[in-house]
């Protein structure tokens, strides 16, 4: 039987460290893939705007990486790089992300990744905390667990 935590209704990681092994380096790989991906939808948007957005090209791409972003985790609470490393993101309560929480986790995601310190922080953190949660998760209670656990 698997236990939890008395605050979090998600695994404990250390009565049940499968569901969180090798998380922060499963993040990582997933965010050079997302990357790719919104650069490479950033430039197939580009003809569509007679090449004039070469000159706003990080406002695209941002608007393009807040989209993908939203929408697959919103759908299927993880990004389509987080879906190939087998890593997905879970709420507090053990459930999938709603619209809400997808779109504040995107946003905290691309806010603290603007500002140098907070995103080294929240790596950091991804690195060193048990669930490997990032700054932005900290702030709403989620994590990425381990998909091929069933929980």
């Amino acid at each position: 039987m698997m236990t939890s935590d008395p605050h979090w209704q998600l695994p404990d990681p250390e009565t049940a460290p499968e569901y969180y092994q090798d998380v922060a380096f499963k993040r990582f790989v997933a965010w050079i893939v997302d990357i790719f991906a919104v650069l490479v939808l950033s430039l197939l948007v580009l003809p569509f705007t007679a090449f004039v957005g070469l000159f706003f090209f990080g406002l695209i791409y941002l608007a393009v990486s807040f989209l993908y972003r939203f929408a697959s985790i919103a759908s299927y609470s993880a990004t389509p790089g987080m879906r190939l490393v087998s890593i997905e993101l879970r709420r507090t309560d053990g459930t999938y992300f709603d619209t809400l929480t997808a779109f504040l986790h995107t946003f905290l995601y691309l806010f603290f990744s603007t500002i140098f310190v907070l995103q080294i922080v929240s790596v950091g953190l991804m690195v060193i905390s048990p669930r490997g949660q990032g700054l932005h998760d900290l702030a709403l209670g989620t994590a990425a667990l381990n998909k091929s656990r069933q929980y």
